[in-house]
């Protein structure tokens, strides 16, 4: 993402540790290396005139974001110091449909209420906008799990995947988000690129095609 070149990208994971994940320099991982591809290539958010809340900012993504003039670009997270706007996406203090983009990433599974989070996206968005909201997914499991009476953060790892993680999200994504009222779209964006340039940007560490490299697209109607 920031055009350097390494021989390898740092190992990065909090349970398990991939190997050629961070970069050094940007830290970008593998899933915002897909991103920034895709949003350049199937979205419109590098030419037209657009309001972007990006929640819980991503570091490799804020500065790129700013330099675009077309943007009236903000960013909200609940304690973040980078962030222009400090919130609780289930509860956010702003004017009903008054963006046009959003993008939320691996928010959702740290979520209390999932549907008032969902249910306030839905709220602010724009009719006709669009949202990018990625959530890890395990493959393996068919409808997405959770169990509020599990507090303890070991158990909670054992469960969900990771200590602060409330929920594991599975197969079943799309339809979790298709119940806040969006029209979804899951591309398998990764597939289409070529083999050097998965490897040169070291954007997938498993299979290419997996639903963990998808990227999902909500509008509202």
């Amino acid at each position: 993402m920031c055009g350097k070149h390494y021989r390898k990208f740092l190992p990065y994971g909090y349970v398990i540790s991939r190997e050629n994940a961070l970069c050094p320099n940007c830290l970008s991982l593998e899933r915002h290396r897909l991103l920034w591809l895709f949003l350049q290539e199937r979205t419109p958010l590098f030419s037209d005139s657009l309001s972007f809340l990006h929640i819980a900012p991503e570091i490799c993504f804020i500065d790129k974001f700013k330099k675009l003039k077309n943007l009236n670009y903000k960013t909200a997270d609940l304690e973040s110091p980078w962030a222009d706007i400090h919130l609780n996406v289930e509860n956010m203090p702003l004017e009903s449909e008054s963006f046009d983009v959003i993008m939320a990433n691996h928010i959702l599974e740290h979520v209390e209420h999932l549907d008032k989070a969902l249910s306030e996206i839905f709220r602010v968005l724009k009719k006709g906008g669009w949202a990018v909201l990625l959530s890890p997914i395990n493959p393996e499991r068919e409808k997405t799990y959770e169990d509020s009476s599990i507090t303890d953060p070991i158990e909670r790892e054992r469960h969900f995947g990771q200590k602060d993680h409330l929920r594991e999200f599975g197969r079943d994504y799309a339809e979790v988000l298709a119940s806040a009222g969006f029209s979804v779209e899951q591309i398998d964006y990764a597939s289409t690129l070529s083999e050097e340039r998965v490897k040169r940007m070291a954007i997938a560490s498993d299979d290419i095609s997996n639903i963990t490299n998808h990227v999902f697209i909500v509008r509202k109607p």
